[in-house]
């Protein structure tokens, strides 16, 4: 069995490599990246799909919301992919944005890699269904409930005119009501819809 990808971001780099070196014992295929930049390109290097995980540190050198964007550029991503945020202490405003974005878990410095370990293990052992994932990836993009119905028979292969007759509408307004599935997504079409929430 592959071993699960983790992204590990943080800038310390002493507890960068003690982090890294339990995450590996542990059964992980570690990336790591010190700082915003470095993070952004790992995830260019890395499946469509992003990491299986993440841990990431809020604050990265001097940019004290770095680790909120490389989390945001995680969720662009993947939808369930869990992430554990990290910071040195709780700052209200930067803990909502971090739930907002879908994060997975916050975790408080100082803390041990026996406790960080824990909290991976419960989060990749309760990781939501790809139904569960669509569904919610449908909701943060806005989709009404009738786009989300339509949206779910398109995933499964109906075309338009078959939505229509088990949905009993017209054919048009089927494919009115997929534009704007498409439109609220950012994609073009069915094909980009299935990639973006199905990444191979």
């Amino acid at each position: 069995m592959s071993r699960a990808q983790l992204l590990l971001v943080e800038d310390d780099r002493e507890a960068q490599g003690a982090l890294a070196r339990a995450l590996e014992r542990a059964g992980y295929d570690v990336r790591t990246a010190a700082d915003t930049r470095a993070a952004l390109l790992c995830l260019d290097d890395l499946p469509s799909g992003g990491p299986d995980v993440a841990v990431v540190d809020v604050v990265l050198d001097d940019d004290d919301r770095g680790g909120l964007r490389v989390l945001e550029a995680l969720r662009a991503r993947s939808a369930d992919a869990p992430v554990v945020i990290v910071t040195a202490f709780a700052d209200v405003d930067k803990v909502k944005t971090a739930l907002n974005l879908g994060a997975s878990h916050l975790i408080e410095k100082p803390f041990r890699a026996a406790e960080l370990l824990r909290v991976l293990e419960r989060l990749m052992t309760s990781r939501p269904t790809r139904a569960e994932t669509v569904k919610r990836t449908f909701a943060r993009a806005g989709l009404t409930p009738r786009e989300t119905e339509i949206a779910l028979l398109a995933l499964k292969g109906l075309s338009s005119p078959e939505i229509a007759q088990v949905l009993s509408m017209s054919d048009k307004t089927v494919r009115q009501h997929l534009s704007r599935v498409y439109e609220k997504h950012g994609v073009s079409g069915r094909g980009e819809l299935v990639h973006l929430l199905l990444p191979i």
